[in-house]
């Protein structure tokens, strides 16, 4: 690997790398940029030279990053982030911006969240604009890291798990967490279900017929991962991508199923379900906001996280 002279480095290529790396595409970098994308090509040869890799690759309609421009781009974009708010610290001001804010997050958490933020937005910021996506996996760093999302909104342990391990082995890592809120899971079933009567076991509860939710497909989860530590399994009969899909099968059906307590209300049938305590032990649901460390000096996503929390811990005030 080629060691750069820093002192005759042209500071102005780590620009150019920095949008190339966010946009993932040459011509969108250029725009952002106000250059040309053939200027972009060539700024970004230059520093290919200076560093002695290739930075990035073709692939299809953008580029992809190599190991080492992925390892240089966090420090390089916290650097000019922080350049930028020393030089340019300029105010965010809510009441005129017109931002566009693209959000992840699952059904049941939008509904839970979103009637809060829009009160927010209508009272302090009516120019905004918040587009909310359905959260499709539980890892949403790749999301985050291409620019398809600002913000994603779940249950991450997953990742938190890593980020922490990230910190203790020193580098900084990429992505940024804030807890919105907690809850715990739930077993729920229809009101005049069989096992709505009597002691719910372990073994009543593993002979029933199961829903899952799964925002992959995938018909394993965490839950299964707790009975097999056990010894013991569920049959999952089907799986839904969505909380209030789960409440209106389970409602009209045998089938049980597992849920954040607080998310019941959103599945627009809890006056049809009934919830009973899980037979075994689960870890409690903790919801987070997570996001890129490159939105993390903007003013405008400081508000876009604030304004979230105070909607989460509206909407939990009020349950």
């Amino acid at each position: 690997m080629k060691a750069p002279n820093f002192r005759t480095l042209d500071l102005n290529l780590l620009r150019v790398f920095d949008a190339v790396m966010s946009e993932r595409n040459l011509t969108r970098a250029a725009r952002n940029l106000s250059m040309t994308q053939p200027a972009v090509s060539n700024a970004l040869s230059r520093l290919r030279d200076a560093l002695g890799d290739r930075l990035v690759v073709r692939s299809g309609y953008g580029v992809e990053p190599t190991p080492r421009a992925l390892a240089l781009w966090p420090s390089i974009a916290d650097a000019l982030r922080q350049l930028e708010k020393s030089i340019a610290p300029g105010e965010f001001i809510a009441a005129e911006a017109t931002n566009t804010f693209t959000l992840a997050m699952a059904d049941a958490t939008a509904a839970e969240l979103m009637p809060g933020l829009v009160a927010i937005m209508e009272r302090d910021a009516p120019g905004i604009t918040v587009r909310v996506v359905p959260l499709t996996t539980r890892d949403p760093r790749r999301l985050l890291d291409e620019g398809s999302v600002d913000l994603a909104v779940g249950f991450f342990p997953a990742v938190l798990a890593d980020l922490t391990a990230q910190a203790q082995a020193g580098p900084v890592a990429a992505f940024d967490h804030q807890r919105l809120y907690d809850g715990r899971y739930v077993c729920v079933m229809r009101k005049d279900h069989p096992l709505a009567r009597g002691p719910l076991t372990l073994k009543r509860y593993c002979d029933a017929r199961h829903l899952l939710v799964s925002f992959s497909g995938r018909p394993y989860g965490f839950i299964d991962e707790a009975l097999a530590s056990l010894g013991k399994k569920r049959r999952v009969v089907m799986t839904v991508n969505q909380f209030f899909t789960a409440g209106r099968v389970v409602a009209a059906s045998d089938l049980l199923t597992v849920l954040p307590e607080h998310f019941i209300s959103t599945t627009g049938r809890a006056h049809e379900l009934m919830q009973r305590e899980l037979p075994f032990e689960v870890s409690p649901v903790h919801v987070d906001a997570l996001w890129h460390r490159r939105q993390g000096q903007r003013g405008d996503h400081a508000w876009l996280r604030l304004a979230l929390a105070a909607a989460a811990q509206t909407a939990f005030a009020q349950s």
